[in-house]
């Protein structure tokens, strides 16, 4: 009696024309049939071989069939495969499988699909707000952003609405939960003083046509690191934007941009033409910015990132995002008198109702001064000051021109040794670190994490005093030989993981 093969090794045999022929399940469709892949070969030998091989190439899959009894991971992780992650950009593609792997599955994934109710998912969220975080507690806090929850919420709902449709489920039980409120992030814009301060600092730091070029378009930062010399046509300054550069785990990949509409036509200044054809005369690579370390590569946007920060420092402006430069622009633009439509089609919107939705406070603060001089014009009345707001200024008074600026660039200055250092890690968080030597002789650092550098310096001065106590007491030690030999090499493992999770 021949042996019966394992499930998910798939099936040998004999065909009538004397070959072997194996067959594995390497899925199934959306109706629940399984789709196989088939091998053939001259002996059962090789037949099993090749079987095998097939196996591991299709990353030894051991499929489930769909079925409503099937656990909500399995069910999830067969949805993301089979019906999101086709639709998806690389990058959207790793913030889901994080979210997946780290969140859902862990805390849910074991509750059957048919089973899974609205108050197991309500209690899901509650958790991830609560305890939730999985990394990272000592930058960010034991929970999870409301933004985060939102999202592993979407993900399960989608999932979900599939099983709908499939007829596994009959009902979403993802519909009707409560969620942590959407909060909108606040939209800064750079003054027309600041942009001054920031431009004369971006040129002596070597990022002025960069910046210029993102503040006379709008460009999103993709887009703009993504912009080859071809893309620019010199004699009638036309700019196409056609496509997008991101990083994904330290690789730069390109591709379209986000959407249909956001491949588009600019034209451009000719004030700004002219200066990026002198800075094309020191530029020796097809991409109008290159990296200064990498061979016909762009510049990484997390570096354009990281160098806006300083020069904002450095210029003494306020702290702003990349995409607030768009903003920036989007504002100045409204306020000279652009209208809605074609500055929606200068961004890539979808649609002019998509810029009016995100640029009402502007709109609405012209319709009133349109309103003014209309009232003015037809009423003859003289204009009125609102006393209740002395200092507001209507949009023909926003967009006089601005009177020259005396500041001077800020050249840098180096820390004192001994006080650390303060960087930006992203948008939201300053890390402070103190690396001292210590008694084994090497350098073992310590952080600090906070929502602004004036808090982070501050935190990093009571670490420092804290450290410096430690080293004068393991100093001691050392002297009279009571130093416990482990602690210095605890202290380089916890520096070696630190620098593992960044």
């Amino acid at each position: 009696m021949a042996r019966k093969r394992k499930a998910g090794d798939g099936t040998v045999r004999q065909r009538k024309d004397g070959r072997w022929e194996g067959r594995i399940v390497i899925g199934y469709d959306d109706n629940g049939y399984p789709k196989t892949k088939n091998v053939l070969a001259k002996t059962k030998k090789e037949c099993v071989e090749k079987l095998q091989k097939l196996k591991e190439e299709c990353g030894g899959l051991k499929p489930e069939k769909v079925r409503s009894e099937m656990s909500f991971g399995d069910w999830l992780t067969y949805w993301y495969k089979n019906h999101s992650k086709p639709k998806i950009r690389p990058t959207t593609q790793e913030t889901y499988e994080s979210r997946i792997r780290l969140h859902i599955i862990p805390e849910i994934g074991s509750i059957p699909l048919n089973k899974l109710t609205q108050n197991d998912l309500q209690q899901f969220y509650g958790r991830l707000k609560k305890s939730g975080r999985k990394r990272f507690t000592d930058k960010y806090g034991e929970g999870l952003s409301d933004r985060m929850v939102r999202m592993c919420h979407a993900t399960c709902r989608s999932a979900l609405e599939k099983a709908v449709q499939d007829g596994l489920i009959r009902v979403n039980p993802a519909i009707g939960c409560k969620l942590p409120p959407k909060k909108a992030r606040e939209m800064q814009v750079l003054t027309r003083e600041e942009l001054q301060r920031f431009l004369i600092q971006a040129k002596f730091e070597g990022y002025y046509e960069v910046f210029l070029l993102d503040l006379a378009t709008g460009l999103r930062r993709g887009e703009l690191m993504a912009l080859q010399w071809d893309d620019l046509n010199f004699k009638t300054g036309v700019l196409n934007v056609n496509k997008q550069v991101y990083d994904v785990r330290g690789q730069l990949q390109i591709s379209t941009p986000k959407t249909k509409n956001s491949v588009r036509k600019i034209v451009l200044p000719p004030a700004v033409v002219a200066v990026l054809r002198e800075y094309k005369k020191t530029v020796n690579s097809r991409w109008m910015f290159p990296s200064p370390v990498k061979e016909d590569c762009p510049i990484t946007p997390g570096v354009v990132r990281r160098r806006l920060q300083l020069i904002l420092e450095h210029a003494g402006c306020k702290h702003v995002r990349f995409h607030d430069l768009r903003h920036t622009f989007a504002t100045l633009a409204l306020e000279n008198g652009m209208d809605v439509k074609t500055l929606s089609a200068m961004l890539g919107h979808v649609s002019a109702a998509t810029t009016l939705d995100i640029y009402t406070h502007i709109t609405d603060d012209m319709q009133r001064a349109a309103a003014e001089n209309i009232d003015r014009g037809i009423g003859k009345v003289a204009p009125q000051e609102d006393a209740s707001d002395p200092g507001r200024e209507t949009a023909p008074a926003q967009a006089e021109k601005p009177s020259m600026t005396d500041f001077k660039p800020y050249v840098g200055r180096k820390r004192r040794s001994g006080t650390g250092c303060v960087t930006e890690i992203n948008d939201h968080l300053f890390e402070g670190r103190y690396s001292p030597k210590w008694p084994d002789g090497k350098k073992h650092a310590r952080n600090v994490y906070a929502h602004t550098r004036e808090e982070c310096e501050e935190k990093l001065k009571v670490l420092i005093v804290e450290m410096k106590a430690e080293l004068v007491e393991l100093k001691r030690q050392k002297a009279e030989g009571t130093l416990p030999p482990q602690e210095p090499e605890k202290s380089q493992k916890k520096t070696k993981k630190s620098k593992k999770n960044k």
